[in-house]
């Protein structure tokens, strides 16, 4: 699904799901847009891992494939 240039939002698909989110995002602030803490998360954009040095200068596009996977602590030592 295209959207028109003047659309205020975009379409990505996150983790498989079609989300519409705000345009001209870039990945930090597509996290903070979804309230997730991005020091506990990885970021795969249309098949290639972003690294967290350059999620504030990767613009996050129409039709974007993301996968977002959050690091959770637990067990023993």
């Amino acid at each position: 699904m295209s959207n028109k240039p003047e659309d205020p939002e975009i379409v990505i698909r996150l983790n498989g799901e079609a989300r519409t989110v705000p345009r001209g995002l870039n990945v930090l602030s597509l996290l903070e847009h979804l309230k997730l803490d991005p020091a506990r998360v990885a970021v795969e954009l249309n098949r290639v891992i972003v690294r967290k040095s350059d999620w504030s200068l990767t613009p996050v596009e129409d039709e974007a494939s993301l996968e977002v996977v959050t690091f959770v602590g637990g067990g023993r030592l």
